[in-house]
């Protein structure tokens, strides 16, 4: 096409050049660019070709592009082909920092890959998915953000874990966490605190700190209360309650919040027999504190005590063995009236609690199996402390606490166990129930286990399937209940067996087990076969299978047509079936009784015929019909004078139908057709003629005859015309 168009312009610009010339530069340049194009096909195989580039980032886990040391981050993203290997990399080397976060091969071509920001100053970093196979990269952004933590520790450097507390007249440390600052910078921090409201007083001191090169700083900033703390009046501990601690780069703006709580105890949780250590400061040398436990308006514990010189009062308490499992309320109030009296704002109250340990237990029947639906009552000293329904695995959380406990299990109104229990810390128990599994057994009179046996138990109202052994568990029952257990027994709907249960005792003690055997009724199946004339087909095979598969027998009927099956109570599909396995009929019978069944076989010992004939409807002798039947052996035989062959004990169906000349190889007809009863089928062979014995074929036949019929009529013509000419001669 392109030297079609090269040649146009260039023969219309040489319009001044003769014919011959301007063809004969078409012929030059049409070769020309047929040289180009054969160059080009020879080389473009060797050619190098450009790849691709598929290697692409398509989704970060930071939607704003901002993250912070440590935090993991998610990528999606693609690279050039199945298999490649990539590797992703954070930083460049104009910030100094670069560092290999992930790298592996992928499944297909697609990336999903997590790191970890990597503990660098805070600032603009790349992120670089590069595919190592082909050296394809695709950048990103990340941005890493200043992170400020603050905490409060004991002054041994210990984190403060509950239950245990601060005391008022304590001392905190306060340590800071930062990560993604600037490098190896000094920093000033401002460190503020704040008591317990309504005092609200707040105290602020300035430490500096300088970050590593990674940007970060974690260590201890300074101790509360210290005297280089500004405030007023001086920094202190002394009243119960949350503290607020905060990180602030200036007055207005706060980096990080914490709290620590000062307390009267040394703990919030404590069990029986434990000590309560209790400390308070802030009053007068030698004031009398009035200090009251108690448990709601009861009061445990009341005492007077001294403070100290500094103003300390101690004092202690021990929890009583009997203690219940509640909160309780401390509260320290001078005696002293008037001015003379200390009123702290916030007040000394402070509550604590008697939590109890987790007690696991778990019901379980006398196999040994968890049982649900028990209600679990615990007494101590005959008094009830906790209670509890077991759940679907058996479990009964209660929380006790140290001391000797009595259990009652009760199941459907029943008492059905009991035990006891010493408790001294969180503990598991099981609580054995006298509660027996009944297990089924459904046989036969000749211990044949039958499956699918439903069985309805009552009072339970449960519905029970036996499984392919023939047996199925009732779970959980009581030995002795109050109305006896009845199981109704069926098969497809139909009961066969009801069988009472007084009580599941054996000897009159509980037993783990209980077992029974139920007998499924074995009955006679007789079947009869019989033509579609209602006379008894011998010798054909007769198979019986039950409804749900299993069970299944074959006989071959007798001289009578009978065939005698012992079958259990169910439901069954019955088949009869010729010598070449061919299905005659079938039915399905409902065994709930002795049975007699007669299947009428309408297909079986049919007679067909079959009459071959010409295109004039003559019989024609001596051809061979083969009929054919799936699953059946072929038959053939030559038909007889009257141009038809008998075929006899026929089972019906499909058929295919064969004719064969006895002169050649090849069929001359064939077909499909469908037998349902005795009949004679005419087949007619259009191709061929039967003359004085002879097959002639119908178009050679009809050849000759117009030939034959063209000479008469010519013939007759020429009689006709010479008879004329003799006529006329006299006349003439």
């Amino acid at each position: 096409m392109v030297s079609f168009i090269v040649n146009v312009q260039i023969c219309q610009k040489l319009d001044a050049l003769t014919e011959s010339k301007c063809h004969l530069r078409r012929n030059v340049i049409t070769t020309f660019f047929m040289i180009i194009l054969a160059l080009s096909f020879v080389f473009m195989p060797f050619l190098p070709l450009a790849k691709a580039a598929n290697v692409e980032i398509t989704y970060i886990s930071l939607p704003t592009g901002h993250g912070k040391v440590g935090q993991q981050v998610s990528i999606l993203g693609t690279v050039n082909a199945s298999g490649n290997s990539y590797k992703i990399w954070f930083g460049t080397n104009a910030t100094g920092f670069v560092a290999l976060v992930n790298g592996t091969t992928t499944a297909g071509n697609e990336v999903n890959a997590t790191f970890l920001v990597p503990r660098t100053p805070g600032g603009n970093y790349t992120l670089k998915l590069q595919d190592t196979m082909t050296n394809v990269n695709y950048t990103a952004w990340l941005y890493v953000d200043t992170t400020y933590l603050i905490e409060a520790r004991t002054v041994a450097g210990n984190p403060i874990e509950a239950p245990a507390q601060l005391q008022e007249g304590s001392s905190v440390s306060v340590w800071v966490n930062v990560t993604g600052a600037e490098a190896s910078k000094a920093y000033a921090a401002n460190i503020t605190v704040r008591v317990p409201s309504p005092a609200n007083t707040t105290y602020w001191v300035t430490k500096p700190f300088t970050t590593t090169g990674t940007g970060d700083f974690s260590g201890l900033m300074t101790d509360y209360p210290d005297v280089a703390f500004h405030g007023t009046p001086p920094p202190h501990t002394n009243f119960t309650g949350a503290y607020t601690f905060a990180f602030n780069r200036t007055s207005s703006t706060t980096l990080a919040t914490g709290t620590f709580f000062v307390g009267l105890t040394n703990a919030t949780e404590y069990h029986r027999k434990q000590y309560v250590d209790i400390k308070a400061v802030g009053y007068k040398p030698d004031e009398i504190v009035h200090v009251k436990i108690s448990l709601g308006t009861t009061e445990m514990q009341k005492e007077n005590v001294t403070a100290k010189a500094d103003g300390v009062v101690s004092a202690n308490w021990t929890i009583p063995s009997n203690a219940s499992i509640d909160v309780y309320t401390l509260n320290l109030t001078s005696t002293r009236s008037g001015s003379d009296a200390t009123v702290k704002s916030p007040v000394d109250v402070q509550t604590f609690t008697v939590p109890g340990f987790r007690i696991n237990l778990t019901a379980r029947n006398l196999a040994g199996e968890s049982v649900s639906n028990v209600i679990v009552k615990v007494f101590e000293n005959e008094t009830a402390t906790a209670n509890a329904n077991s759940s679907s695995t058996g479990l009964a959380v209660v929380n006790l606490e140290i001391g000797n406990f009595f259990v009652n299990a009760t199941f459907k109104d029943k008492k059905v166990g009991e035990r006891t229990l010493n408790i001294t810390g969180a503990a598991s128990f099981n609580v054995t129930c006298n509660l027996t599994n009944l297990k089924i057994l459904v046989i036969n009179s000749d211990a044949v286990r039958i499956p699918e046996v439903e069985i309805y138990l009552t009072p339970e109202n449960q519905t029970l399937t036996t499984d392919v052994n023939g047996t199925v568990t009732a779970h959980s029952l009581l030995p002795v209940n109050t109305q006896q257990y009845v199981l109704n027994v069926s098969r497809y709907g139909m009961s066969f067996n009801v069988t009472r249960i007084p009580e599941l005792l054996i000897s009159g003690i509980p037993v783990a087990w209980f077992n029974l055997t139920v007998f499924c009724p074995t009955l006679s199946l007789q079947v009869t076969a019989l033509n579609l004339d209602g006379q008894p087909i011998t010798n054909t095979t007769v198979k019986v299978q039950e409804l749900i598969g299993g069970l299944y027998n074959e006989v071959k009927t007798d001289s009578a047509g009978k065939a005698v099956f012992n079958f259990i109570f169910g439901r069954y599909i019955i088949g009869v079936y010729d010598a070449d396995g061919i299905k005659l009929n079938e039915t399905t019978v409902d065994l709930f009784q002795n049975q007699n069944v007669s299947i009428t076989c309408a297909l079986y010992g049919l007679t067909l015929s079959v009459k071959v004939v010409d295109f004039l409807a003559q019989p024609i002798s001596n051809v061979n019909v083969v009929l054919q039947r799936e699953g059946m052996a072929t038959r053939s035989a030559l038909t007889q004078s009257d141009g038809s062959v008998t075929f006899s004990g026929v089972t019906g169906g499909e058929f295919h139908v064969t004719i064969y000349l006895s002169d050649q190889s090849q069929p001359s007809a064939e077909g499909g057709f469908v037998v349902e009863r005795s009949q004679t089928l005419e087949i007619k062979i259009d191709k061929y003629l039967l003359l004085a014995g002879m097959l002639v074929e119908t178009s050679l036949f009809a050849i000759t005859l117009v030939i034959v019929v063209t000479l008469l009529l010519v013939l007759v013509a020429e009689l006709y015309r010479r008879r004329r000419v003799k006529s006329r001669k006299p006349s003439s």
